[in-house]
C-alpha cells in the first residue's frame, strides 16, 4: 500500500478576473463542492484541506468546509507559498498533491496517475504537462521539498505560485513532467473567467448524474466536440495567464 498524499487545494473568494469563482453555483452546489467530491473519487487521496485566507470574505468557504466534514486553514493571501506550508505542517502531510479551487472538473484518476509516478519514480515532484486539458492539472511534492521551498524562495512569483522555486531549481529537486497520452491542451475546463463558467456549468448540467457516479476527461471531451458552440466559448484564453503575470510582475520590479 502507498503512503498517504495529503491533498491542499488552495481556494479564495477574491478573484481579479472572476471575483468569488469557487462558489459560484450550478445546479445549487458551490463549484469547489463538485472539486472535493470528485476528488474524494481517487482511493489515494487522504486527508484533504482547504487552504484559504484570513480575509472576512474568506469566512464562507470556511463554512462550506464544514458542511463538507473536512479541515481548513487560513493563511496569507498573497503568500500562497507560506499557505501551502503552515497547513502541510499544522496537518503533518508528508506528501502533498497541490490543486487549485478553480478546477471543479479534476479527473480523480488523473490524480491517480501522479501519485502513483511520485511513488513508483522516488522523485521530489512530479506535475502534469501541458497535454493535459486546462482543469485537470495537478501536482505532487514533497513536505521536505516544501520547506525547502518556504526557506529559499525570494521571488514575488515564487511565493505566490508555491511550486514555482520547484521548477525553478532542477539542479536542487528532482522532477517529473507527467504527459498525457493524448494532447488535449486545446481543451479548457477551469473556472478563471466567466466564458470558463458557462463551459463548466454547460458540461455539470448535461454529464451529471448524482455523487454515485462520475464522469472522466473523455467524457467531457466528447461533449464538448459535439458542442463546439460551448467549446469555443473559452477557447482562445491564455493558459496559466496569473502566473505568466506574476513572471512579468517579477520584472518589473527587477
Amino acid at each position: 500500500m502507498l503512503p498517504e498524499v495529503t491533498a491542499i487545494i488552495q481556494a479564495r473568494m477574491a478573484s481579479t478576473r472572476l471575483p468569488g469563482k469557487v462558489l459560484m453555483e450550478v445546479m445549487g452546489r458551490p463549484l469547489l463542492s463538485y472539486q472535493i467530491e470528485r476528488l474524494r473519487f481517487s482511493k489515494m487521496i487522504g486527508k484533504i484541506i482547504i487552504a484559504t485566507t484570513a480575509k472576512k470574505e474568506d469566512d464562507a468557504i470556511v463554512e462550506l468546509c464544514q458542511k463538507e466534514d473536512i479541515v481548513s486553514y487560513r493563511g496569507s493571501e498573497d503568500d500562497v507559498l507560506d499557505r501551502y506550508y503552515q497547513a502541510a505542517k499544522k496537518y503533518k502531510a508528508n506528501h502533498i498533491m497541490r490543486l487549485t479551487g478553480d478546477c471543479p472538473l479534476l479527473d480523480p484518476l488523473v490524480c491517480e496517475q501522479v501519485v502513483e509516478k511520485y511513488f513508483n519514480s522516488n522523485v521530489d515532484f512530479v506535475h502534469t504537462g501541458s497535454t493535459f486539458a486546462e482543469g485537470v492539472d495537478s501536482e505532487v511534492f514533497s513536505f521536505k521539498a516544501l520547506e525547502k521551498a518556504w526557506n529559499s524562495a525570494r521571488l514575488r512569483s515564487e511565493r505566490e505560485h508555491c511550486t514555482l522555486y520547484l521548477h525553478n531549481h532542477p539542479e536542487i529537486f528532482q522532477k517529473i513532467t507527467l504527459q498525457n497520452k493524448t494532447d488535449d491542451k486545446m481543451y479548457r475546463f477551469c473556472v478563471d473567467q466567466h466564458k470558463d463558467f458557462l463551459v463548466v456549468s454547460a458540461v455539470m448540467e448535461q454529464l451529471y448524474r448524482g455523487n454515485k457516479v462520475h464522469f472522466m476527461t473523455c467524457d467531457i471531451k466528447a461533449f464538448l466536440d459535439s458542442h463546439l458552440d460551448i467549446y469555443r466559448l473559452n477557447a482562445n484564453i491564455v493558459r496559466n495567464e496569473g502566473l505568466v503575470r506574476s513572471l512579468q510582475e517579477d520584472k518589473n520590479f527587477v
